[in-house]
């Protein structure tokens, strides 16, 4: 298996100096998604394996506090779990992104406390999941929701909102069920010139209707955000 590597980030893990590790490949099939190299399973420019990324973090213990795991689906592969576990050993910090359609590993990680920072997409409402995600795995979704909510460790969950996939009744859906939840962004859909689905103005979205979805979702998750408007 191959990985792409962001040797130095201080954006995509809040409030630590990290680096990204990239996956490729995803089950989900989000028309919106940004990465349609990665999702599409194109290797091209993953250029480092598995045993030069541990040497790579072997090699910056001292000047990094963590690494983000990102994808594609990084739970899609059983070397991913290894190399969070041998990352957590080394004393880093561990920030997974994840759509929340493998529980049971993710499940796995929390229990040994592998991981201490979750990133978890809401695609869409329990109803509109398979149009939204190509794959009818809402309960898998759910679950995770659920071991995030009952766990200690530090979760988001967030949410691309697009003016076409998404209404204000399901916000109120997704608000039912994440309600309590302590972190909930809703993030406007934006152009980054490659998209899966291809032509990018279906999905854009207008600060009424992100206001309006806003509004609905605070009603049971007081805590939801708006974040990169």
């Amino acid at each position: 298996m191959r990985f792409g590597l962001h040797k130095l980030t201080l954006l995509d893990y809040p409030g630590l100096v990290a680096c990204t590790i990239f996956t490729c490949g995803c089950n989900f099939r989000c028309p919106f998604c940004h990465n349609p190299a990665l999702v599409n399973g194109r290797t091209a420019d993953l250029e480092y394996s598995f045993a030069e990324v541990l040497e790579f973090l072997e090699t910056r213990g001292r000047r990094l506090d963590g690494i983000c795991v990102t994808g594609g689906e990084p739970l899609l592969h059983e070397d991913t779990v290894l190399l969070i576990q041998a990352a957590k050993a080394m004393g880093f910090r561990v920030k997974l992104d994840t759509n929340g359609s493998f529980p049971e590993l993710l499940a796995e990680l929390l229990r040994e406390k592998a991981v201490d920072y979750v990133a978890m997409d809401i695609k869409n409402s329990p109803q509109k999941y398979e149009l939204t995600s190509g794959m009818d795995c809402w309960e898998k979704v759910k679950e995770s929701a659920g071991l995030l909510m009952g766990d200690k460790v530090d979760y988001e969950f967030r949410t691309t909102v697009t003016g076409n996939l998404h209404e204000t009744a399901d916000f109120a859906a997704i608000g039912r069920e994440l309600a309590g939840a302590e972190h909930y962004f809703l993030q406007p859909f934006k152009d980054s010139g490659a998209i899966l689905g291809g032509r990018a103005k279906q999905f854009e979205v207008t600060d009424r209707q992100l206001n309006d979805f806003l509004t609905e979702v605070k009603k049971f998750i007081p805590a939801a955000e708006v974040r990169g408007r």
